[in-house]
C-alpha cells in the first residue's frame, strides 16, 4: 500500500505522516461501525425492520472491511506489499460474496413482508444513528481519499468508495424511515429495504472488480 506516486516519492517523513493519518481514519471507521452496526442491529430486531437490520449487517461488514485495511497497514510496513496485498485480494472477495449473500436476503425477506403484508414499528434509535452515519460518511470519505491520492493506494480509495457507499445507504434508511414515521404505511420498510439492494450489489460488485483487477495486475 506504501509506493511511490506518478510524481515521485514523499519525504519519507511527511509519508509517515499520511500513513498514521490512514490508520486514524482506520480506526475512527471502527469505532463508528461498532456503534452504527449494534444500534441499526438492536433497533431493527425490536423494530421487526428489514431496512435497519440489512444497514446494520452492511455496517458488519464494512467493519470487517477497515479491521483488514488496518491489518494490512501493518504487514506492509512491517513484511511488505505483497503478502498485504494477498491477503486483501482474498478478504475482499470474502466481502462481495457476504454483500450479494446480504442482498438475496433482503430480497427475499422484502418479498415475503409484501406477500403477507406483515409491516414493522418506527425505531427512533435508528432514524438517529442513519441520520449520524450521513455527515460521518462524508467526512471519513473525503479524507480517505485524499490519504490514498497521496500514498497511491488502491486499497485506501477502495475503502473510501465503501464510506461513500454507506453514506447512500444511510439516506435511504433515512428517506424510507421518515416516509414511515409520516404515512405509517406497513409496506414502507419493504420497499425501501429493496432500494438498499442497488447499494449492496454495487458494493459487492466493486469489491469483486477490485479484486481482479488487482489480480491481473499484480497490485498496487
Amino acid at each position: 500500500m506504501v509506493e511511490a506516486t506518478g510524481n515521485g516519492r514523499l519525504e519519507r517523513d511527511a509519508r509517515l505522516g499520511v500513513i498514521a493519518q490512514a490508520f486514524r481514519l482506520e480506526y475512527i471507521t471502527v469505532a463508528w461501525m461498532v456503534v452504527e452496526a449494534t444500534v441499526a442491529i438492536a433497533s431493527g430486531l425490536a423494530a421487526a425492520s428489514i431496512t435497519l437490520i440489512a444497514f446494520g449487517l452492511d455496517s458488519v461488514i464494512e467493519l470487517l472491511s477497515a479491521l483488514v485495511l488496518i491489518w494490512r497497514l501493518r504487514v506492509e510496513l512491517r513484511q511488505g506489499r505483497e503478502l498485504a496485498e494477498s491477503a486483501e485480494r482474498k478478504a475482499r472477495r470474502i466481502g462481495a460474496v457476504l454483500l450479494f449473500a446480504l442482498a438475496v436476503y433482503v430480497v427475499i425477506a422484502a418479498g415475503w413482508s409484501l406477500w403477507t403484508g406483515k409491516g414493522e414499528e418506527f425505531s427512533w434509535p435508528g432514524l438517529l444513528v442513519s441520520v449520524a452515519a450521513l455527515p460521518i460518511m462524508w467526512i471519513l470519505a473525503r479524507r480517505k481519499l485524499v490519504a490514498a491520492a497521496a500514498l497511491g493506494s488502491r486499497a485506501l480509495r477502495a475503502d473510501a468508495v465503501e464510506s461513500i457507499t454507506c453514506g447512500w445507504l444511510s439516506l435511504v434508511v433515512v428517506v424510507g424511515l421518515v416516509a414511515q414515521w409520516v404515512t405509517d404505511a406497513w409496506w414502507v420498510d419493504a420497499v425501501t429495504s429493496l432500494g438498499i439492494v442497488y447499494f449492496l450489489v454495487k458494493e459487492g460488485r466493486e469489491a469483486w472488480l477490485e479484486d481482479e483487477c488487482c489480480a491481473s495486475d499484480g497490485g498496487g
